[in-house]
């Protein structure tokens, strides 16, 4: 491993601690930029709809006045559940929740209502703070719940069970003013659970990871000093907020760190976004960046003189990258342009990624990097650096982590087991599941698979209950093959599994969802069920195998006219 020396950062005890050194440092310079004249504190008539600026000094006495009216209703071990939408109403309610109130229970929004109901009781939520768009979940919600005692909506009550999030705060505001500081003195101890986090999954098999200050400061501390993150940089939040990946990622690290986070209006407004606040530094996940790729490859060569002009500007870009000048800015100026002109880097994270279209960006003078990491390792386990990186690879063991490969099979791929002190308290009321997790020497078990190379990157190889396991007990880890079917123009999703035969053997088979646009470019106006698109869907296996060893091939293969159903996190749902 190259001895590459790490980037200073603050330390900080817990969460409170994080935000007030923020407020202090930062105060005026804006935490957040908001579409919502609500959250910015300016008339409705708002001219544009253009991004407004709500302060770090701002953000630290609204986490201080809502903290302080929850803290005044008196709960014992307060459990807040948030579920809406990324908005500013969220970020306050967390921080309130964590620095002085309880646990915070961030839920997924787009759950159907029976898992709600489930959540809400397993977390034993006292209060539901929510956005007006989940008000017929709420409405539904009367009698099923039996802790839940505080409706919040995050905009005007639809309902009179329900307050207001602003009048709520109004009031924490004036408990403050009047010398309230029962909030602002409670006491913290960062070793507790403060987050109760659902994992994805039917309500039967999703599991309440615990989380404690310490966990997520841990993290916090450990990947700011890999990846230099700092004041000038402008965060786009376009993923779930419930999420841990971009809870602790893109809200968390930013405030820790100074930067501005500029809330996404939604997937169809992203490049507009981009735009309007100059963003930096964006969480992605692998398929949005396999889509930002895509686009930016049909656009530059759309026709023979465009793609001739981009193909010269990456040779001679590489050329003189060599000779140690960067010229990528400037070459490919158009591609920057489009987003936003500042981006300087793109962190992916969820899923492995190919490396070609990570190399692909990298061209352009788009950095990625990726890592990686699950919701009960507060998240990340292993990162790439920003000076230090392997395209193939899930990333470098954080500070303070040690990764290790057990039961190794003949290539020396094995279980990646982590321990640090990022690792969970545990699953909340499940002992067995957690001692499943985490073995007695401290190391929690991913069912991730992969090995470590000389280098010290850690590289997954797939998901240990995807492996599918021939007769002869050969090991076909089906996101190879996914990964490689993907590189296909023709071929938008595909999922690969074993299925067994008549003589008992495992069989791998693809399902495929093909790019019909890029299919009906080739062929003409032509459906998915028609010879044509299965010819073709046939060829690109064919060339798929040809990389293959013989007993990886893919024997059969169906077409989908459909995309796969999605995890929030945009995973195809797997069905074991």
């Amino acid at each position: 491993m190259k001895d590459i020396p790490l980037y200073e950062v603050e330390k900080i005890n817990d969460l409170r601690d994080m935000l007030q050194q923020s407020v202090q440092q930062f105060g005026d310079k804006p935490a957040f930029l908001v579409k919502d004249p609500k959250a910015a504190r300016v008339s409705q008539n708002q001219e544009n709809n253009d991004y407004l600026p709500v302060s770090y000094k701002r953000y630290g006495r609204d986490v201080d006045a809502f903290g302080t009216k929850l803290k005044s209703l008196g709960l014992d071990d307060t459990r807040v559940a948030i579920m809406s939408e990324t908005r500013y109403e969220w970020y306050v309610t967390y921080l309130s929740t964590v620095n002085g109130v309880g646990v915070t229970v961030p839920l997924d929004k787009e759950l159907p209502e029976n898992e709600i109901i489930s959540l809400l009781n397993r977390s034993k939520s006292q209060v539901l703070v929510y956005s007006s768009s989940k008000q017929s979940v709420v409405d539904n919600l009367h009698g099923k719940v039996d802790t839940l005692q505080y409706l919040v909506c995050m905009d005007h009550p639809e309902t009179e069970s329900a307050e207001s999030f602003w009048d709520w705060l109004e009031q924490g505001e004036k408990a403050l003013q009047e010398g309230d500081r029962s909030f602002q003195d409670a006491v913290i101890d960062p070793e507790t659970m403060s987050v109760l986090l659902f994992t994805s999954g039917t309500t039967a098999r999703s599991k309440a990871v615990m989380l404690s200050h310490k966990n997520i400061c841990i993290n916090l501390m450990a990947m700011c000093s890999m990846l230099y993150i700092g004041p000038d940089d402008v965060f786009l939040s376009v993923l779930p907020l419930h999420h841990t990946y971009e809870c602790t990622c893109g809200f968390l690290c930013p405030v820790y760190r100074g930067c501005t986070i500029a809330v996404c209006e939604g997937l169809r407004h992203i490049t507009k976004n981009m735009q309007e606040s100059k963003v930096t530094i964006m969480l992605v996940v692998p398929l949005m960046l396999e889509l930002f790729y895509k686009r930016i490859m049909k656009s530059a060569t759309a026709d023979p003189k465009l793609a001739k002009k981009f193909h010269f500007g990456l040779g001679l870009s590489r050329f003189l990258r060599k000779l140690g000048i960067d010229k990528r800015r400037e070459i490919f100026d158009k591609v920057h342009t489009t987003f936003g002109g500042h981006l300087r880097v793109l962190v992916a994270g969820g899923a492995s990624i190919d490396p070609r279209i990570m190399t692909g960006m990298q061209d352009l003078g788009l950095h990625c990097v990726q890592g990686y990491g699950l919701t009960e390792c507060a998240p990340i386990l292993a990162l790439n650096r920003d000076i230090d990186y392997d395209n193939r690879a899930a990333g470098l063991p954080l500070p303070g982590v040690d990764i290790k490969i057990i039961e190794k099979d003949e290539n020396g791929i094995g279980e990646i087991i982590g321990k640090g002190p990022n690792v969970m308290i545990g699953y909340y009321e499940d002992e067995e599941a957690t001692n499943e997790a985490i073995d007695e020497d401290g190391y929690f078990h991913t069912g991730d698979l992969g090995y470590i190379n000389e280098a010290g990157f850690v590289i997954i190889t797939g998901r240990k209950k995807n492996v599918i396991i021939t007769k002869n007990g050969k090991n076909i880890f089906p996101e190879e093959i996914e990964f490689l079917l993907n590189r296909s123009d023709y071929i938008q999703e595909c999922l690969v599994s074993g299925i067994q035969t008549d003589d008992g053997d495992i069989e791998v088979a693809a399902e495929i969802f093909p790019n019909m646009e890029a299919v009906q470019e080739k062929l003409g106006d032509v459906q998915v069920e028609s010879e044509a698109v299965r010819d073709l869907m046939a060829q690109e296996v064919k060339k798929v195998n040809q990389g293959l060893t013989t007993y990886k091939y893919i024997r059969i293969f169906t077409l989908r006219s459909t995309e796969f159903d999605k995890t929030t996190s945009k995973k195809i749902k797997r069905k074991y």
